[in-house]
């Protein structure tokens, strides 16, 4: 199969923009299609670090520099102007189109990751299948999706249907749930914990930073704090972190919080805790709820009294059986088996389809 993946224009795939979900989803990706044996034509920016086919740059760091100005990605959480309308897009999406037409063959796959901010990549290309290969947003717009989880497809279905025919809703044959997907080496298991809580993620309410801070204090727990933003006044800060210091905290940590407060379509921090073996503790909605089981990889919670006897309680988990349950779910390895299944069946779209 023959794969031309779309990265985002302020970023570049590298491991060092490891902070955003989608550029990584993309570097990886790029790296599981490669392994298989497929080609893979990779649109980003200069910097590159992904297995491809080839590497065709569409975005160049000057430009960047243009259209974002100054910003360290590393300690700043840079929220870009999701406005398809604006020059980022547009010419991103224009370099994209002409690179794409000149190595474009019949029943090639367009993999998009930004929704509909790259939907003029799609209109340009009709007779080819555009799919949105990693859907944890809610501005989507192909015919072929692939969910992170099944709370967030189905959270996508409501959102995009008449409320009072939510009853009549119908699935799409052609949609699919892969979950995020992770190179297991970037996170060291650890059968020791050392006696500190972590928090590693965005440092925003909607995250629930400041429900764990009141956590351990209120239990006059050590906690460890990670991300981007302004720390709160109770724990200690360490500011953001790259893969290997991430797997290192992680490893060590009696337990990760990521008590998202909104409907989390993944919360891949959770994912990265478990393969070092290390317990999670979550709000329980969202992917959490098929991702976190409950007594097995950590603790689901809905009150506060509940939180704090989770983070009591986590010692008695087995680690081992945490490590395991992510490295057979999210791996790099199992994931990309996942994915290819997946566009074989979209291939027998130019065929008989569902009754192929």
């Amino acid at each position: 199969m023959r794969f031309h993946v779309i990265s985002l224009p302020h970023t570049q795939t590298t491991k060092e923009y490891s902070l955003c979900a989608y550029t990584e989803k993309v570097r990886k990706f790029s790296n599981m299609m490669t392994k298989l044996g497929h080609e893979v034509y990779l649109y980003s920016s200069e910097e590159n670090e992904a297995e491809c086919t080839e590497h065709i740059t569409i975005v160049t760091k000057k430009e960047q520099k243009k259209w974002f100005g100054d910003y360290d990605f590393r300690k700043q959480f840079f929220n870009i102007d999701w406005d398809s309308s604006k020059e980022h897009w547009t010419k991103s999406n224009d370099r994209a189109i002409q690179e794409i037409g000149k190595r474009l063959k019949p029943k090639d796959f367009i993999c998009v990751i930004a929704g509909v901010c790259q939907k003029q990549i799609a209109d340009a290309f009709p007779a080819v299948m555009s799919v949105e290969f990693g859907v944890g947003y809610s501005g989507v717009f192909s015919d072929y999706r692939v969910f992170e989880s099944y709370a967030w497809m189905h959270s996508v279905y409501g959102a995009y249907s008449d409320p009072n025919e939510i009853m009549s809703v119908q699935g799409k044959f052609y949609d699919a749930v892969i979950p995020n997907y992770f190179e297991v080496d970037d996170f060291p298991y650890s059968a020791k914990k050392d006696d500190y809580y972590l928090y590693m993620g965005r440092l925003t309410t909607l995250k629930g930073y400041d429900l764990v801070t009141q956590i351990c204090e209120k239990l006059k727990l050590r906690l460890i704090i990670a991300g981007q933003g302004e720390p709160p006044d109770y724990g200690e800060y360490v500011g953001t972190v790259g893969p290997k210091e991430r797997g290192k905290l992680m490893s060590k940590a009696k337990a990760v919080f990521a008590p998202s407060l909104y409907l989390e379509p993944f919360g891949g921090v959770t994912a990265e805790a478990m393969l070092c073996g290390t317990p999670i503790i979550t709000t329980d909605w969202g992917a959490f709820s098929e991702n976190n089981i409950q007594g097995v990889t950590g603790y689901r919670c809905r009150t506060f009294k509940e939180f704090c006897q989770a983070a009591k309680d986590v010692n008695k988990l087995d680690y081992k059986a945490i490590r395991e349950y992510a490295v057979n779910k999210f791996s790099t390895d199992v994931v990309a088996l996942e994915y290819e299944k997946y566009f074989k069946r979209l291939l027998t779209l130019w065929g008989k389809g569902f009754y192929a």
